[in-house]
């Protein structure tokens, strides 16, 4: 894919050719490690957040309402939402390793002050400065990912850095049932200390990402050739000394590309309405579809354990903690065939398959035949395969667009995605729980398993197989 036409002569340049030629070393753990591991802390302070539904309904809390619960969930959407198309923007505009900063540390003031929330409000208000700085995250990170990876591991990479929310969630899940437990910690303490200890420990991811360069990619399409040129050289020196080869190989061949300062909005909007108007459809229709399942599922599960389980607030913890690890083993144990088997007919089956087994749950759930344990076991299959279809909406809303929209597309789907399937899902879920009644719950996993099924069949329609494509 190259960039859009302008009236500057195009280029020829090695250098995407030269990134994807690159063997695995330390500095490509180095990135997915300093660029990833906000997924890991988010996945922790939002598994914190939806193992306390029940106790923020205490009186010695802050006494929310199942309802609260739910609208306060959607508050921290709606911040990802903006925070995805503001970022989203400056990240195309301005390159993606200033983001970097400016969206971690927007992140973490929003985490840090949740922990000292006095009110319905004041928790709202920092949940969405939070979710300002995660959208951010999403488009900066998964496009700097996808142009620093090379294109033969970009799948697979993209997925365990996108699974490794799980491994947050797994964490979060095992704290709170040490933050939580009142013979512990008051229980007024534990959940501002849940989020006071993550917040700190994403400092260090400052200082860690210094070591990841700018994506010599953007530079080069920006029209910062020697800029570009310069990166890849310090990338190939410290990938050789790494690796212990004299010789990388020969790079593939060289790409025409157009370099533009900046893309202005007019390009943006053309490319994603007009000329690539059937992939928009497509990545749309994959965002909404997770993003519905998994606020859905995530912010409320500890409700309905509670409602309709009999299990005490202070436990939930140990039930969201296989739903992580299923999570996590999804992307981990099928990321590879996304690069082997092909992204169609991958995306297409996991999406497909959760929606089946979202039904047959669902079902289940409304005519009480599931308890407690089996029930976490049938979310915990499902969301194995959910898990890897949810990664894989991102790889697809970075890979089908060129470069100069690709951080703006990413945060634009995963926007609007977001704003129909998240911001309405938590509500919507906490709205029917609060109803007592397993049927109207069960109506709301139909419309998820409706939304995946439909997924899936856009998919088989339009889906591009874009492994081992080479992106500019």
């Amino acid at each position: 894919m190259v960039g859009a036409e302008n009236t500057r002569t195009g280029i020829e340049s090695t250098v995407p050719a030269r990134l994807d030629r690159l063997p695995w070393s330390r500095f490509h753990l180095v990135v997915v490690v300093a660029l990833g591991i906000t997924w890991v802390l988010d996945g922790l302070e939002v598994t914190i957040v939806g193992s306390l539904s029940g106790i923020l309904q205490s009186e010695h809390t802050l006494h929310l309402s199942s309802q609260q619960i739910g609208t306060m969930a959607s508050c921290y959407v709606a911040g990802a939402v903006l925070g995805a198309v503001i970022f989203g923007w400056l990240t195309d505009r301005f390159g993606r390793r200033t983001m970097f900063y400016v969206t971690l540390a927007v992140y973490l003031i929003g985490v840090i002050l949740s922990a000292i929330s006095w009110n319905m409000a004041s928790f709202a208000g920092f949940r969405f400065i939070t979710g300002l700085g995660i959208g951010g995250e999403y488009a900066a990170v998964n496009s700097a990912i996808d142009e620093l990876i090379p294109a033969r591991l970009r799948g697979r990479t993209d997925f365990i850095v996108n699974g490794s929310y799980w491994i947050g969630a797994a964490i979060g899940a095992a704290a709170t049932i040490l933050l939580l437990n009142p013979r512990l910690l008051p229980i007024n303490l534990g959940w501002r200390l849940g989020f006071a200890i993550g917040g700190l420990l994403g400092l260090s991811i400052l200082i860690l990402r210094r070591y990841v360069p700018e994506s010599p990619r953007w530079l080069v399409t920006h029209g910062y050739e020697r800029a570009g040129e310069e990166v890849v050289s310090e990338i190939e020196n410290t990938v050789r000394e790494e690796s212990g080869k004299r010789s990388l190989g020969e790079p593939g061949k060289a790409l025409t590309i157009h370099p533009r300062k900046s893309f202005g909005l007019r390009i943006i909007v053309d490319a994603m309405l007009a000329k690539y108007r059937a992939r928009s459809a497509l990545a749309l229709s994959l965002m909404v579809a997770q993003a519905f399942l998994y606020n859905a599922v995530f912010f409320t599960y500890g409700l309905v354990l509670t409602r309709f389980q009999g299990v005490s607030p202070e436990r939930t913890g140990l039930y969201i903690l296989p739903l992580a690890v299923g999570n996590f083993l999804g992307p981990l144990l099928l990321g590879r065939f996304f690069d082997t088997v092909g992204r169609k007919r991958m995306i297409s089956g996991t999406f497909g398959l959760a929606g089946l087994l979202l039904v047959v749950t669902g079902v289940l759930f409304a005519t009480g035949r599931l308890s407690d344990v089996s029930q976490t076991a049938a979310w915990t299959i499902i969301f194995f395969f959910a898990s890897a279809a949810s990664s894989s909406a991102y790889l697809t809303a970075s890979e089908i667009f060129p470069l100069e929209t690709r951080a703006l597309a990413i945060a634009v789907f995963y926007a609007v995605g977001t704003a129909i399937g998240g911001i309405l899902a938590p509500w919507l879920f906490g709205t029917l729980i609060g109803t007592g009644s397993r049927w109207n719950v069960f109506y709301g996993y139909s419309g998820a398993a409706v939304l995946m099924l439909g997924a899936a069949a856009m998919e088989l329609r339009f889906g591009v197989n874009a492994e081992f494509v080479v992106l500019v």
